[in-house]
């Protein structure tokens, strides 16, 4: 069996390697990603190292190579036009890169993609109603099941140059809308009793619009208690699991970590664009879904930079804190978390044939 994954942006990546290492247990299986743009060479070594190949091949390139590879699958990690002449060559099959909360996780199943694997019963139902005639698969998140079945996934903080013995803080912002700006230059100095994990979104790093969030991430890195991830780092796994609270915005990473019933912190002093502000906020509330609202829920909200260290002190001190609804939320967006999603997703591929 010949299948490709479709990695778009390597940020899709530690979505599809749990399901390729359970792919790879079953015999005669052939599996090769395809980016668009060069990956950092610590990911091809990584993915050589499991007799796994790679391929660059330009966005508009990717339909021409492959109907010339002829595969059996294609796995693509957002909506892919292309599908639809796939369709007559081989199976498609979509696990999307992320939980929420944009309406592009429903508006994602518009797309001509035969099959997609569902995080929640919930989630699924949801999907069903809205489109019917589509086939949605539920299995949980795949992206979840190394840190369930791999203790040795965490970071080493003592060779991060970081102290073990501290709390470990994980900053994880996005790129759009952002509240990397509205960070003072020195929080760090003011966090100093805690370990700082930086772990910004991949275009932050790589789009020349986002020249400013780099400087700051690049500032924040010469304190003693920061470590910024580096590109090679983009998968989130093990920073999640080495942290004892995470902070971002309404970022479906939170639907991640406290799906492991750990803290989150949601700020919403974001850096907006001049077309986002004002009366025109209307245009940030619709790239929204109605997920939205649970973020009100998860966690602590802040509105201004002041009130994290105290959110973040609460937080840690009384773990029951929220915990209630983390479980509640974690059942309804992100489903069953026991270590076997890929190997869900896996068997259907195999029995599909």
């Amino acid at each position: 069996m010949k299948l490709f994954f479709d990695a778009a942006y390597l940020y899709y990546l530690p979505h599809f390697e749990p399901v390729i290492e359970a792919l790879l247990k079953h015999p005669n299986i052939s599996i090769s990603v395809v980016f668009t743009t060069e990956p950092p060479s610590a990911i091809l070594e990584s993915l050589k190292r499991k007799n796994v190949t790679t391929q660059v091949v330009k966005p508009e390139e990717r339909l021409n190579f492959y109907q010339q590879q002829s595969p059996d699958w294609v796995i693509f990690g957002h909506a892919a036009e292309i599908a639809r002449e796939l369709n007559d060559i081989c199976q498609t099959a979509l696990i999307l890169h992320g939980l929420g909360p944009k309406s592009t996780y429903y508006n994602a199943s518009s797309a001509p993609i035969q099959y997609r694997f569902v995080e929640s019963e919930s989630r699924k139902n949801r999907l069903q109603q809205l489109y019917p005639d589509k086939n949605f698969v539920l299995t949980g998140y795949t992206k979840l099941d190394p840190i369930i079945n791999d203790p040795s996934i965490k970071l080493d903080l003592s060779s991060l140059s970081l102290d073990p013995d501290k709390p470990t803080l994980l900053y994880s912002p996005t790129f759009y809308p952002s509240t990397i700006e509205n960070f003072p230059k020195n929080w760090p100095q003011e966090f100093a009793e805690y370990n700082i994990l930086l772990k910004p979104h991949y275009l932050s790093l790589i789009k020349p619009a986002y020249e400013k969030q780099r400087d700051l991430l690049q500032h924040w890195a010469t304190f003693d208690n920061v470590y910024l991830a580096q590109e090679s780092e983009q998968n989130l796994v093990p920073f999640m699991a080495t942290a004892d609270l995470m902070i971002s915005e309404t970022s479906s990473a939170l639907f991640e970590f406290i799906a492991l019933d750990k803290p989150v912190i949601i700020c919403h002093f974001l850096k907006l664009r001049w077309g986002y502000r004002g009366f025109l906020k209307f245009r940030l509330k619709k790239r929204l879904s109605d997920d939205y609202q649970l973020f009100q829920s998860m966690g602590a909200n802040i509105d201004h930079y002041r009130k994290l260290k105290s959110a973040v002190e609460s937080n840690l001190n009384d773990h029951s804190l929220y915990q209630a609804t983390r479980r509640e939320i974690t059942q309804q967006v992100v489903g069953q978390v026991d270590g076997l999603c890929s190997q869900r997703v896996a068997q259907f591929i195999i029995n599909q044939g």
